[in-house]
């Protein structure tokens, strides 16, 4: 379904240990600190885990060593309200692929604001203002992903589902699918079962010490929203009781 293997932008993250901080936070993080290099075998990858796994981290990290900002937007972004990117951007070395993005974004819910009035005063010196202030925060980020998913372009998407409805997911990924079609790469993060279900999407889980490939079926956000769903009384009860 989708292009594989040197095609891609970004085949893969080497990490120089050499260049972190013995004292850094970053080698505490299990699934962090015993890689050496991370491989890319397809269009759509999705990294999965606990909340403080490092797959965040490692996202940001990939976003900022390419050129993008690291509170998000496109290369030509640059701005700052807070500098929070941990050092793993300057101790890592991406592995790139032969063909050269013609565009890309770096998406993330919790900076989604601050882009947005970026874009505001950038429109101001040239292009077509798209106002995402005007619209819902959830219409102002799948209009955002809408106006900039293109073929041949690069995305980093980091939980874009913390702004959409169910039915909005379903749609950001239908243009993920089709835009991976077109010789796009994907790298997202994400606890969404329903962006988890992107068909031949390679789930990359930051769980059990060390990032592994897993399956849709799996992964956690699948398994406790099938139980939730499934069980939804007995569940509550034994949590409420407890």
């Amino acid at each position: 379904m989708f292009d594989e293997g040197s095609s891609l932008p970004i085949q893969g993250v080497n990490i120089d240990w050499e260049k972190i901080d013995r004292r850094s936070y970053l080698r505490g993080i299990e699934a962090i600190k015993g890689l050496d290099y991370l491989k890319f075998n397809k269009n759509i990858t999705i990294f999965v885990g606990e909340n403080g796994s490092g797959k965040s981290t490692m996202l940001e990290a990939i976003a900022v060593n390419y050129g993008f900002n690291p509170e998000g937007g496109t290369k030509n972004y640059s701005f700052s309200t807070y500098d929070s990117h941990s050092e793993l951007c300057d101790a890592i070395r991406l592995s790139r692929g032969f063909r050269k993005p013609s565009w890309g974004y770096f998406l993330r819910a919790e900076s989604f604001y601050n882009v947005a009035s970026a874009e505001d005063e950038y429109s101001k010196w040239g292009g077509v203002p798209q106002h995402f202030h005007e619209r819902s925060h959830g219409e102002g980020f799948l209009h955002l992903a809408q106006t900039n998913f293109k073929g041949n372009g690069l995305y980093l998407l980091d939980e874009p589902e913390a702004a959409l409805s169910p039915q909005r997911q379903l749609t950001l990924l239908l243009e993920i699918v089709n835009c991976a079609k077109e010789d796009s790469q994907f790298i997202m993060v994400t606890h969404s079962p329903i962006l988890l279900g992107i068909p031949e999407a390679e789930i990359l889980s930051f769980d059990d010490g060390q990032i592994h490939p897993i399956s849709y079926e799996d992964t956690d956000s699948y398994q406790i929203t099938k139980m939730f769903i499934e069980n939804k009384e007995q569940l509550l009860k034994r949590l409420l009781d407890g």
